[in-house]
């Protein structure tokens, strides 16, 4: 974004749209306030004014990325293949969304908009997984859901990092294509 790109609208959502971009190209250690104002062509003190500090941005950030992540995954049904495979979608779509919404390190983790961001992904992720079969106690079924949670997790996180490029394990380049077909394959019982 260049100083051009901020014409009096949403500072807000264009500083958080400036950091996720930044984030997706250069990493979470990139970022600062200052240059991201630079980015947006406003004083060094005005996203300060929206965010307070890099904690208050990054945690705005991952508020909007678990509200994005939940539209998505609503939006896939309760079907659990497509809800993960809309998990990955959306993992490989908002890198620098999907790069700090996990990071309690880098976010204010007692601010009720996360909790409550966060709590509205997890139940559009779980309304999947209900639709597995039948559990036999509710302790399973936190396990099956952590277990699938982890499964497309860990999928779209090797897949982000190149992890799975020229694998002998993979048999598609495409990542829906090949999470679906690795979905197929589980047994949640």
């Amino acid at each position: 974004m260049t100083k051009s790109g901020y014409h009096h609208g949403d500072l807000r959502a264009t500083i958080l749209a400036a950091a996720a971009e930044q984030i997706a190209a250069d990493g979470v250690d990139a970022v600062s306030l200052r240059g991201l104002a630079r980015r947006a062509g406003v004083s060094h003190a005005a996203p300060a004014h929206h965010f307070g500090d890099r904690a208050g941005l990054l945690t705005a950030l991952a508020i909007e990325g678990f509200d994005l992540l939940a539209a998505e995954l609503a939006g896939a049904g309760s079907d659990f293949r497509e809800v993960a495979v809309a998990y990955i979608r959306f993992a490989l779509r908002h890198r620098g969304h999907f790069d700090v919404m996990y990071r309690g390190d880098l976010l204010r983790t007692d601010d009720p908009e996360l909790a409550r961001a966060r709590t509205d992904s997890g139940v559009a992720l779980r309304a999947g997984v209900a639709e597995l079969p039948a559990r036999r106690s509710p302790e399973r079924d936190r396990a099956t859901q952590l277990a699938a949670w982890s499964l497309v997790h860990g999928f779209a996180t090797l897949w982000r990092e190149g992890a799975l490029a020229n694998s002998a394990l993979t048999t598609s380049d495409d990542p829906e294509t090949l999470a679906r077909a690795m979905i197929d394959t589980v047994q949640f019982d």
